[in-house]
């Protein structure tokens, strides 16, 4: 593969090809050759067609709508995760169980959320995205409605758990796969930063809006995520178009003049028709783990990823399973509220930097380097996210053993949630620019790594706590998160050697109309 992320051919190339005929028997397909550029001007990529049912083509308004759904569904992913955190106390006395034990119902969702990509990531190139969001969806309301049984032990309720994780799982590849169907590479950082804001708010939206659920009781953790999973059906089914786009066999029938119209594609293909979408790969769906499987061996990917997810990445959870321990004395509704500070600088930090400035940054860079964008131009932003991330650790470790006011520890979260966002928007843009053609598989292996680390996570941090207390736990955290700057650095400079091909032989095109 390329390490150039523009495949657009150069304009000598471009003002040669040949013009499509305007007859009669063309009247579905438009002349794709005329070169168009972004706000930058560099020569969009990917290229467009000028078929109207090209996802690329379709109007701000309905993209901004799938884009909504796509961050929707990462969301709920993350939040059905953290809902039940504010009613630990709760669990521990329907399941007489310790604090570690039920700490441990956030870490089995989690390992869900690592199978579900393996089990239908393969089966969304095949079928398409939208019934693969549809079916996982109301497997994921069938999950939580038995999570709220009353009757229910520590172990069932622990299947049902890992049950909604592998029901919810699948939409985290799905929804990035969405944004690659509908995005130009000019407002890709913008897109990836939204849908990455929803999956670092998720879990921590689950447990300010679980602290107030727990004033009723345990069971409304689930009620409320069964109603907000029934919205995103409703959404799934009604307003989200098949969005997997048969680009190469539309664009070999316009190279030929010969018509398209016989193609199933994108909004031709309704809710209750499930067809193998025409003209793509169709990777048998054990591929799924064999890929993943396959991905370790690319050094761009594993170096993009690994360093982030388990320098930083994961110490949210840290946040999240020990705030109540941490605010013992506070109710459940006012430990729900300090998590505000994650929420707001998340927010606050898509708004103010991470994916309008990184396409702006990769952008302006590419201008001097003849229109040319390279992934390692994503990495800029990781480095003020590294020491936000980490003074913020820091803070908020120091702020617990020494009981400073409350506040204090809303800044720590401030500064350590907008450096993970500004990072995590980083990463995500950098290995999707890596390997934009393989979105289905990279995704996977983020979601499965990203969760590995949410899974493991909560089996041990209480522990490290009660063995050394909460300020040198988060110290050393925010010690071990400035180890991203030079492991980042290093990825910058050398990345571009560090490219592979990837290429799986197990690809097969099926069904394509004649």
């Amino acid at each position: 593969m390329s390490q150039h992320m523009t495949d657009a051919p150069p304009l000598d190339e471009q003002k040669k090809s040949p013009r499509l005929s305007t007859s009669p028997a063309h009247t579905d397909e438009l002349d794709t050759d005329i070169l168009q550029l972004d706000p930058y001007g560099i020569p969009l990529s990917p290229s467009p067609t000028t078929d109207p049912l090209d996802p690329l083509n379709w109007s701000k308004s309905q993209k901004s709508l799938i884009l909504f759904i796509a961050c929707y569904s990462g969301f709920l992913s993350v939040y059905m995760t953290g809902t039940p955190i504010a009613s630990f106390s709760l669990l521990e006395e329907q399941f007489n169980a310790s604090y570690s034990m039920v700490n441990w119902t956030i870490a089995i969702p989690s390992l869900g959320l690592m199978i579900g990509p393996l089990l239908f990531s393969a089966l969304g190139d095949r079928w398409g995205r939208r019934p693969i969001l549809i079916g996982t969806c109301a497997l994921t309301i069938l999950a939580t409605g038995c999570t709220t049984i009353r009757s229910i032990g520590l172990g069932g309720y622990m299947v049902t758990r890992l049950i909604q994780g592998i029901g919810a799982g699948p939409s985290i590849v799905g929804g990035l796969s969405i944004i690659r169907d509908i995005s130009f590479e000019h407002e890709r950082g913008f897109m990836i930063g939204l849908w990455v804001m929803g999956l670092d708010i998720g879990g921590t939206m689950g447990c300010l809006v679980g602290g107030f659920t727990a004033l009723a009781n345990q069971y409304w953790a689930g009620y409320h995520v069964i109603i907000a999973y029934g919205v995103l059906l409703i959404l799934e089914v009604f307003f989200l178009p098949e969005t997997l786009f048969p680009r190469d066999l539309i664009l070999d029938r316009i190279r030929n003049e010969q018509s398209f119209a016989d193609i199933n594609r994108t909004k031709m293909i309704k809710p209750w028709n499930a067809i193998e979408i025409p003209g793509v790969a169709h990777p048998r769906p054990e591929q799924g783990i064999i890929r993943f499987c396959k991905m370790w061996s690319h050094p761009r990917l594993v170096l993009g990823v690994l360093p982030y997810v388990f320098c930083l990445y994961w110490w949210v959870l840290s946040f999240m399973t020990m705030v109540p321990a941490a605010y013992s004395s506070y109710q459940p509704e006012i430990q729900g509220l300090l998590f505000s500070g994650l929420i707001v600088g998340t927010i606050a930090a898509e708004l103010l930097t991470s994916g309008r400035l990184s396409d702006m940054i990769c952008s302006r860079l590419a201008t001097a380097n003849n229109n040319i964008r390279t992934p390692e131009m994503r990495l800029y932003l990781m480095y003020p996210g590294v020491v936000l991330a980490s003074v913020g650790t820091i803070i908020w470790g120091l702020s617990i053993d020494r009981q400073w006011h409350w506040i204090t520890g809303q800044v720590a979260f401030f500064l350590f949630s907008a450096g993970m966002q500004i990072g995590n928007c980083a990463v995500s843009t950098y290995i999707f620019d890596c390997y934009p053609e393989h979105i289905t598989e990279i995704m996977t292996f983020y979601a499965v790594v990203l969760n590995f680390s949410a899974f493991v996570e909560p089996w041990f941090i209480n522990y490290w706590v009660e063995a050394v207390g909460y300020t040198w736990c988060f110290v050393t955290q925010g010690l071990i998160v400035l180890l991203l700057g030079p492991i980042y650095m290093g990825l910058q400079r050398y990345g571009s050697t560090l490219a592979k091909e990837m290429v799986f032989s197990e690809d097969e095109v099926i069904n394509l109309p004649v």
